[in-house]
């Protein structure tokens, strides 16, 4: 699926998502420890990495997961970096668009993102895959730079019935000034303990979904579904959207890697 592009996911896409999952060719592996692996490539289409991150949650199963990943509510509550998030329309019940901005320490600035999510249950595999698109009613914020997505996405492989492995692979452009070099370096630090948080946090799911709207799954009964379906007028050319928020930040150094703050 192209950058900008709002259209309902193919099989291709989820098959594209999964072959850059379980393919290493041309991956460079920067960690391997406890489980987790973390590779790192580069593209022609940016500067900064595309980075792959795997593991194994040998004490929760793949539907779980696959809630927990969804499931908005919840991530406010482990996501740290996490300000603001919601689903803004859907295209049918297995792709919508929705807004996440995030936290960044200083002298970085906040950033945000607008994308289309498409999801797939097939067997024992699930798939989240996601793209920055520009839709006119989610415009650039004050004090927020806009970021770009040009690809994100889970495929979770069940492995028994309480244990599941998840690959997590992404490519973003933070824009402002973040060099790529800071990008690169702090994402591979990151992803680890990010999966360590995540595994804490769906095993704490079920306990929680039971006080939180526990038959509320959208993203399985698409009966729930409350957002309006889009209006495709709404979508314009990616290369138009603009942060309203000055660019320049401060220069950034390598001391500037505030990891305890992520």
């Amino acid at each position: 699926m192209k950058l900008g592009e709002a259209r309902v996911a193919t099989d291709e896409d989820f098959e594209k998502l999964k072959h850059l999952c379980v393919n290493h060719d041309d991956w460079k592996q920067d960690y391997s420890k406890n489980g987790v692996m973390v590779w790192t490539k580069s593209t022609e289409v940016t500067d900064f990495n595309m980075i792959k991150v795997y593991s194994t949650f040998k004490d929760v199963s793949a539907p779980l997961l696959y809630d927990v990943l969804h499931d908005p509510d919840y991530r406010k509550t482990w996501d740290k970096q996490m300000l603001e998030g919601y689903e803004l329309c859907y295209l049918n019940p297995n792709n919508d668009i929705g807004y996440y901005s995030l936290y960044c320490p200083g002298p970085l600035k906040n950033r945000d993102f607008v994308t289309l999510r498409s999801w797939l249950e097939l067997g024992d595999e699930y798939m989240i895959v996601n793209h920055s698109v520009n839709h006119q009613k989610l415009p650039p914020k004050k004090n927020f730079i806009r970021g770009i997505s040009y690809l994100t996405g889970y495929f979770l492989q069940a492995v028994s019935e309480n244990c599941c492995q998840m690959y997590y692979v992404t490519q973003c452009d933070p824009k402002g000034y973040l060099p790529s070099w800071g990008v690169n370096k702090l994402t591979t630090i990151l992803a680890p303990r990010v999966m360590a948080r995540l595994h804490k946090a769906a095993k704490g799911y079920n306990a929680w979904k039971q006080k939180n709207r526990p038959k509320f799954k959208p993203w399985l009964y698409p009966e729930q579904i409350s957002i309006p379906r889009i209006n495709m007028e709404d979508i314009k050319p990616l290369e138009t959207t603009q942060s309203t928020e000055s660019l320049v930040e401060g220069e950034f150094l390598e001391e500037d890697l505030k990891v305890d703050e992520l």
